[in-house]
């Protein structure tokens, strides 16, 4: 099968980087699936699970959000953050994912708008890292329905 060269970049370090046969990201439209040879397309990229598939098998990343553009014979995903599932601290995502919920159940009034969407874009990565985390843990297999995405993502 051919392949396409794929780059996964986040803020402070190179996620990926190499030759794929497919991979499928989670765009703000719905979930774009990418072949060699792909139509030229830019898109924004929402928190949730990258899959890249490559002779080897294949492999998954969560990304926090960013942007991708792609050309027939390369993908480029700058994103804020990302990390292979096998990098992903359980114990340091469940904490996030608590002080998220907690900041968002309190009913403080002073509480700026900024920082309650900063709270709900927290809850959303620390809730995508511990599904990508806990199926590689796991040992399962994702399901039929493609890369899974935290609730109200699309």
């Amino acid at each position: 099968m051919s392949t396409i060269r794929f780059e996964f970049v986040a803020q402070d370090h190179i996620v990926y980087e190499g030759d794929v046969e497919m991979v499928v990201i989670p765009g703000a439209d719905g979930v774009i699936g990418v072949l060699p040879r792909h139509a030229p397309l830019m898109a924004v990229v929402v928190p949730g699970e990258v899959m890249v598939r490559t002779a080897a098998g294949d492999q998954y990343f969560a990304v926090g959000g960013g942007f991708v553009e792609v050309r027939p014979d390369k993908v480029i995903l700058v994103a804020r953050s990302g990390e292979a599932a096998e990098e992903i601290d359980i114990a340091r995502a469940e904490a996030a994912k608590r002080r998220a919920e907690e900041y968002l159940a309190s009913a403080e009034r002073d509480r700026s708008p900024e920082m309650r969407l900063a709270m709900e874009a927290a809850l959303r990565r620390s809730t995508v890292r511990l599904q990508i985390a806990r199926r590689r843990h796991g040992g399962g297999r994702p399901s039929h329905r493609g890369p899974s995405f935290a609730e109200g993502e699309s």
